[in-house]
């Protein structure tokens, strides 16, 4: 039987997820920042259609990229280095998720309601929540947001409005969170999409591990930064 939240800090154990559907923990509660940050901190993400009660989820096993081992195929490699992007971080967080709120094609919805636009804009704004944006001339034309906690980025969504948009800006941030120490990309569930890029799924026991290992690092950093056109030039 799942439970039903009641108090701001209620959430079962991940281990109380169901096996099907994958990773379903909990319903009910609300998208308030302590909420989602206590979710975040323990490994569990809302994921639900509007008009349905809010669901938890730690699915088993977990998709996760490690930055240093971030695949570039000769395609994608042959894209960043003809340096047709501009590429930001923080620079419009609304956009962001507002595209990636745009139905996908042959699909009738989205999962990003104007509760989560609304929550997790305020997640952005208490400096939790973070963007990054492609550019082409001053067209948005790709880009993906999610939550930094400790040494771990919580990816959420991505879109593309130009043909590998999303995956060019996932190996920007990918290169850019290296660089700053970060342990952990997750991912949440695994796709082609993702795996293409070097993603791999580990037991949620040892994706729960490495979050308490983590989590809790404090990292100084600049988010609002134009990345250097010369990046997967440098050596590694």
């Amino acid at each position: 039987m799942i439970p039903w939240l009641l108090e701001a800090s209620d959430f079962p154990t991940p281990d109380q997820a169901l096996d099907e559907p994958n990773g379903l923990l909990a319903f009910g509660g609300d998208l308030s920042e302590q909420r989602l940050l206590n979710a975040y901190r323990h490994g569990i993400f809302p994921w639900y259609s509007p008009g349905d009660p809010i669901m938890w989820w730690s699915p088993n096993p977990r998709c996760v990229l490690f930055p240093d081992q971030l695949h570039l195929s000769r395609s994608l490699r042959k894209a960043l280095r003809r340096r047709e992007y501009r590429v930001t971080l923080d620079q419009n967080f609304a956009a962001v998720m507002q595209a990636c709120a745009e139905p996908r094609r042959g699909e009738p919805g989205t999962w990003i309601s104007r509760d989560m636009l609304q929550a997790y804009c305020q997640l952005h704004r208490a400096g939790w929540a973070h963007s990054v944006e492609l550019w082409q001339q001053e067209q948005l034309v790709g880009g993906l947001y999610g939550i930094a906690m400790g040494r771990l980025f919580f990816g959420e969504s991505m879109f593309s409005r130009q043909r590998d948009a999303s995956k060019i800006a996932f190996a920007w941030l990918v290169e850019q969170l290296r660089e700053w120490g970060y342990a952990l990309v997750d991912c949440q569930v695994s796709s082609p999409h993702l795996m293409s890029l070097g993603a791999r799924e580990i037991p949620r026991q040892q994706f729960l591990g490495i979050l308490d290992q983590h989590a809790e690092t404090r990292l100084k950093h600049p988010w609002q930064i134009t990345l250097a056109d010369d990046w997967f030039e440098r050596p590694r």
